[in-house]
């Protein structure tokens, strides 16, 4: 994936201006897709504290925006956004995505309504089974979906004529790359030097301090 290109110095406002872009057509289109989403079960309301699986927090987390199937869509597409950012050492590996989903969450929770409301329906749209196999091309859920099948979905959306999902993989890779990136302990333990600028200053709400 071609590296991102620079931001200026101030960061923008994402709290305020529409994160997604969709125009009218993606928001109505979008808006259909969240509500028959709900409607055929997918969990849209937040997480709350969880107490298994990969991403379950020990430090008592509560999630406020993400749902469990949220939770479950970034374990797979963390992995593919990052690449070799993350340690291969396992357990340390769990613990920076885990990390990594709970700053996506607490970063969300600062957005304006307008944001929160695109990256739900854009979330839902990702985890609806029929949207997520014809319009995303992941076929088998997410929870069993390789980190190839996560990757080749970003090239698809990165490289679409969509502007939909060119915005989709914008915000996706955006809020993950400032997510990770804004936590100094991920820096030494991977043998990074620094995060780049342009993933710290770009959303100031994903930024955390030592």
């Amino acid at each position: 994936m071609p590296t991102p290109t620079a931001v200026t110095d101030k960061a923008p406002d994402y709290g305020r201006r529409s994160f997604l872009k969709t125009g009218l057509g993606g928001a109505l289109f979008l808006g259909g897709v969240s509500m028959t989403a709900g409607l055929s079960g997918c969990a849209s309301a937040p997480a709350g504290l969880q107490s298994e699986g990969p991403a379950s927090p020990t430090s008592g987390y509560e999630f406020r925006f993400l749902s469990s199937d949220d939770i479950v869509l970034f374990e797979a597409l963390i992995p593919a956004i990052l690449g070799a950012a993350l340690t291969e050492q396992p357990d340390l590996r769990r613990r920076q995505v885990r990390t990594t989903i709970e700053t996506i969450d607490a970063g969300i929770v600062q957005f304006g309504n307008a944001n929160q409301q695109e990256l739900r329906k854009l979330f839902d749209l990702l985890n609806f089974g029929l949207t997520r196999a014809t319009l995303a091309g992941v076929w088998s859920s997410w929870e069993n979906a390789s980190t190839d099948d996560a990757r080749s979905f970003l090239e698809r959306w990165e490289t679409s004529s969509i502007g939909l999902f060119n915005n989709g993989y914008i915000a996706l890779t955006k809020i993950t790359n400032a997510s990770y990136y804004g936590q100094p302990e991920h820096w030494s333990q991977t043998g990074y030097p620094g995060p780049p600028e342009w993933a710290v200053s770009a959303l100031p709400q994903f930024q955390t301090h030592s």
